[in-house]
């Protein structure tokens, strides 16, 4: 077969291809682009015949590859593109080398150039015949395609590197033609060639110091954007970099390694540099100079600056694709010196430090710790439980929390537990014990030389006094959400020591420091600092207990600044400041279990029982009882004094979270001793006298003594009155609510309306005071009106007083109390399937919170009472029962009272503010 004729057979082909296809598709513009450039491959087949002393058969191979290519893409569109767009590739990366054949004497290394760079087209024609063939199917072809695409960026990588060589060949022989007036320049080139060792073919050199970790866990979407970052195949022409930013023992170094280790096909060379300082930069360069055949006599395998310029000069001008790899990348001054001009592939850094990371590199990953599904992943890999039993894995997912999930931590443990053959389960008892012993100890396959104990002293030396005083202020908050308001605000009226803190711009500074190091995180355009939990405790323990102690004063100092104070002023509810509140009960919760699980107590215990009561006033107000009454109950224990008015609003709030869980009688005792601190400090005049008087009428008025619950609201009214206190229309609600109880709708209307604040009567009025304490007032007088006979108004005023407390308080005992409410309202109405409905989502309700028990009992024997109504007993009879049981439950002293109304209602309060 002649192969002249072969690319007009194959030009014939493309135009059956362009004719059978419609002209807006874009394959038809790349297919008559391509045709001229197969001019070219004629040039090539001429070439192989020369080179190869080919015959015929072979180079008719080139066209008959190319046609079969073109055939097996043609059958989809997509394909073709991307095919065509190749051919396009090769085509112009083939150099007219007929050219060279006319001109130049082809010498042995021309010829083996050339040969090399037709080798490769050859082997890749080959392969993408092979590929086609394979995947036959537009599916299977379009799940495959990537790492088709990716074989065909790695062959035009290669094959544009040859055919520079076969460039400077045919230069060289250009020069040979007139070797009298190159001379001098053929000796300097011939002196300065790079030996076998950089032949591409020959040089697969990497120095990665640590093996390949077959328990490396998680990071999948990380290394895919190192990738695609680092890809050798990119078409950009600036050199590739990236940095790995994040804390110690975070898993910057083994990510990296990972990367390496999965990279090796797409870089020849791997060069792997400790990067700590300039000693170890040093030392690596000069490993990897003499590995690479860089260095000369002795002297120069001594000198740490000629490795590093010999290496950054190879790096510049090496045709091999490179890796280069600093790790643990801390100095900037030191990195900057090892830095290459140029390289031909791509650099990663690891790094601690943020100005190292957005200096050099081109773009940077902030490493944070494994979520707990990769961290408990990892530990299972670690310890030889990857096909464990769900117990095992859930210990996993415990102890991975408890060390969020900081890779470090987990591969420590993993070698202590198989070191002592512990099960997971027996782990963190041990720990709890153990800790600063455990945190010391080093894996003896660990290859990392940190410790959790050490990992971070190398941060730690690095701060100035104000960041690392900083840095153990936050190690007493929670760790999670630390508002710089907090310490702005909070650190008012601390001693010069914490002066700094008022101020933001000082305070930015110091935290900046902190977020360079890697020691905390911020997103970005938050004022809320976040903090590892290692990190946080690692900090504490540098600390004396002295130290520990002030820092915990302070910061209990600090978080005083997030709560109203009740103690010293009548100020009622204040919703307005629940945002405030909300950012500083995480921290107190946290100083009180550091209270509880160490050895530091605070030096002002009054100061630190005085934040308890204003933390757990918030926690009442938002109906978190148990964890209200668990919070006061400890401030009540840790007052020194007894006397003061904080003491007395303590022993008030603990009251005041019985009478909300309808234990009257226990709240009696409590609001009598406050009366009685409040008239020994303020004297019987002061209208803060009518706070006590209004808590203990309203016990008086649960446990049925309206007599004297009258007489105490009427002497409160009578001091308010007299102060001209703006709290006069809490005292009116209370008063009218208790006529309302002695079965006096109309005074109860009448008093009521003296409110200032409802002067006007409309829903407008209650729902703009956003306020939870006045949205009970909607409901006392929709209760009102029910109790007139005016149902229709009764319920429409309870249907807002419900919608109201569901936004603003979400579903808790208030909502809970106003369905029943509005239940009861529509069965008078007639509407018994309505007020089943709301009955039972108390029911369901009521089961998300532990104070719920006494509106579930009386939700339930209303159900029974409807359905008995409606004679399905069976049904009636199921609801008796559980409403028993919950009865029971919610106080057992009625556990053997009759099924009556009366006695469930004893369960919820009569008026629950």
């Amino acid at each position: 077969m002649d192969e002249r004729p072969l690319p007009r057979e194959l030009l014939d082909s493309i135009a059956s291809i362009q004719t059978s296809t419609s002209g807006n598709y874009s394959g038809v513009i790349a297919l008559r682009r391509l045709a001229p450039r197969l001019k070219f491959v004629d040039d090539f087949s001429a070439v192989l015949a020369l080179c190869f002393g080919a015959d015929a058969t072979l180079t008719a191979t080139v066209w008959g590859s190319i046609r079969i290519i073109l055939g097996q893409a043609a059958s989809t569109a997509d394909t073709l593109q991307d095919i065509l767009d190749m051919l396009e590739d090769l085509s112009l990366t083939l150099p007219r080398f007929q050219i060279y054949e006319r001109t130049l004497p082809l010498n042995r290394q021309l010829q083996h150039a050339i040969v090399d760079v037709y080798g490769e087209i050859i082997c890749f024609y080959a392969r993408t015949i092979y590929f086609l063939r394979s995947n036959p199917h537009l599916v299977l072809r379009k799940n495959a395609w990537q790492t088709f695409q990716k074989d065909f960026a790695r062959t035009i990588l290669r094959i544009k590197r040859m055919s520079s060589v076969v460039e400077s060949e045919a230069d060289m022989a250009r020069m040979r033609q007139d070797e009298s007036r190159y001379k001098e320049v053929l000796e300097f080139l011939n002196a300065m060639k790079i030996d076998e060792k950089d032949n591409p073919k020959s040089l697969r050199f990497n120095n990665i110091p640590f093996p390949k970790n077959p328990k490396f866990s998680g990071r999948k979407d990380m290394l895919a954007q190192i990738q695609t970052t680092l890809n050798p195949a990119s078409s950009s022409s600036s050199m590739q970099s990236m940095a790995l930013f994040g804390m110690g023992g975070v898993g910057k170094t083994q990510t990296a390694l990972q990367f390496a280790y999965q990279s090796l096909d797409d870089f020849e060379v791997v060069l792997w540099v400790a990067a700590d300082n300039a000693i170890s930069i040093g030392q690596s360069f000069g490993t990897i100079a003499s590995e690479l055949g860089l260095l000369g006599g002795d002297d120069e395998k001594k000198d740490p600056v000629v490795a590093i310029w010999k290496t950054k000069n190879w790096l510049n001008s090496t045709q091999l694709p490179c890796l280069l790899i600093f790790d643990n990348a801390d100095d900037l001054g030191a990195l900057k010196k090892a830095w290459p001009a140029s390289i031909n592939g791509a650099i990663l850094l690891t790094t601690r430090d943020f100005e190292v990371a957005t200096t050099l590199a081109a773009k940077y990953l902030q490493v944070e710790p494994l979520n707990i599904e990769e961290g408990s992943n990892m530990l299972l890999k670690a310890v030889g439980l990857e096909d464990t039993p769900s117990s095992d894995t859930q210990h996993a997912v415990t102890i991975t929390k408890t060390f969020g999930g900081l890779p470090l931590a987990l591969s420590q443990i993993g070698g202590f537990i198989n070191q002592r053959k512990l099960s997971l389960q027996d782990f963190l008892p041990l720990y709890e014990k153990y800790s600063t012993r455990i945190d010391a100890r080093k894996a003896s396959h660990d290859d990392y030389e940190y410790t959790l104990s050490t990992v971070w002293n190398v941060s730690f030396e690095k701060l100035s006094e104000e960041a690392a005083h900083l840095l153990s202020l936050l190690s007493f908050f929670d760790p999670d959400s630390i508002s710089e308001e907090i310490m702005l605000h909070g650190s008012q009226g601390l001693d010069g020591e914490f002066s700094y803190l008022s101020d933001e711009f000082s305070l930015g500074d110091s935290a900046e420091e902190l977020l360079r190091a890697a020691l905390v995180t911020r997103a970005r355009g938050s004022s809320t600092l976040s903090i590892h939990r290692l990190v946080q405790s690692a900090a504490r323990k540098r600390l004396d207990k002295s130290t520990k102690v002030k820092y915990f004063d302070a910061v209990a100092h600090m978080l005083g600044w997030g709560f109203p104070d009740h103690a010293s002023v009548d100020i009622g509810h204040q919703m307005s400041t629940w945002s405030r509140c909300e950012k500083c009960v995480p921290h107190v919760n946290y100083l009180v279990d550091l209270a509880k699980t160490s050895d530091i107590t605070p030096s002002n215990r009054q100061k630190y029982a005085e934040l308890l009561l204003r933390c757990s006033w918030y926690l009442y107000e938002g109906e978190l009882y148990s964890i209200s009454r668990s919070m006061i109950q400890q401030a009540i224990e840790t007052f020194d004094d007894t006397s003061t008015l904080a003491y007395a609003s303590a022993i008030d709030l603990g009251g005041l979270i019985d009478l909300d869980m309808a234990r009257p009688s226990q709240a009696l005792a409590p609001f009598k001793r406050a009366l009685d601190i409040r008239l020994a400090r303020l004297g019987a005049e002061d209208p803060f006298i009518a706070y006590s008087l209004n808590n203990i009428a309203l016990a008086y008025t649960e446990m049925g003594e309206l007599d004297l619950a009258y007489k105490a609201h009427e002497d409160a009214i009578s001091l308010r009155l007299k102060a001209k206190s703006d709290r006069i229309g809490n005292s009116y609600s209370n008063m009218s609510s208790l006529l309302l109880r002695m079965n006096r709708p109309d005074e109860a209307e009448e008093i009521l309306a003296r409110c200032p604040e409802l002067k006007d009567f409309s829903d407008e009025t209650f729902l703009s005071l956003g306020n939870p304490r006045w949205s009970g007032d909607m409901v006392l007088l929709s209760r009102i009106r029910m109790a007139q006979g005016r149902v229709t108004e009764a319920i429409r005023l309870s249907s807002k007083a419900l919608a109201f407390r569901q936004s603003l308080l979400g579903e808790r005992l208030k909502t809970c109390d106003s369905r029943y409410d509005l239940a009861c309202m529509l069965l008078k109405d007639g509407h018994e399937s309505l007020a089943a409905r709301l009955l039972e989502e108390i029911v369901s309700i009521s089961e998300t919170f532990v104070e719920g028990e006494g509106q579930r009992a009386r939700a339930l024997y209303k159900l029974s009472i409807i359905y008995n109504g409606k004679d399905q007993q069976v049904l009636s009879e199921a609801y008796r029962e559980k409403a028993l049981q919950s009865r029971a439950a919610a106080n057992a002293e009625l556990k053997d009272a009759p099924f009556e109304e009366a006695e469930f209602a004893k369960l919820c309060l009569w008026m629950l503010w």
